[in-house]
């Protein structure tokens, strides 16, 4: 783990940590990318909700349309159940599997849905609470 992602984790490990995952699609893409992620990596997600490491995925997408540079097409919000969880390395090949027998086609259609991609980025995040002084 990196000293910046450290320095983004709650104090205490016991408190829930968010993490929002951005996705920017080749223009025109936008639909086959969602499709597949709600395809192929929404039910990972899940599965991960059903073993307790994650407690909730929200997704978001804009109503306008903005600037090149700022622009994005989906923000995945993942809350894990502890910064330990969401910092630590996980090994979803066996989840892949079970999920998906047909191990050659997820893999072909995860490629294709990165390949769409112009850009991915993660931004842990921290609640702030406005009234406290």
């Amino acid at each position: 783990m990196t000293a910046k992602a450290q320095g983004n984790q709650p104090k205490s490990d016991d408190k829930p940590s968010t993490i929002e995952y951005y996705y920017k699609a080749k223009w025109g893409f936008a639909d086959e990318f969602i499709r597949l992620f709600k395809k192929n990596h929404y039910p990972v997600l899940k599965k991960q909700i059903d073993m307790g490491r994650i407690l909730q995925v929200t997704a978001m997408t804009p109503r306008f349309h903005n600037t090149e540079e700022g622009r994005w097409d989906y923000r995945v919000t993942i809350v894990f159940k502890n910064a330990k969880i969401a910092f630590s390395d996980f090994d979803s090949d066996s989840l892949n599997r079970e999920l998906y027998p047909d191990q050659e086609t997820f893999k072909k259609e995860e490629q294709r849905r990165f390949e769409i991609l112009l850009a991915h980025w993660d931004l842990p995040v921290s609640a702030l609470d406005l009234e406290k002084k």
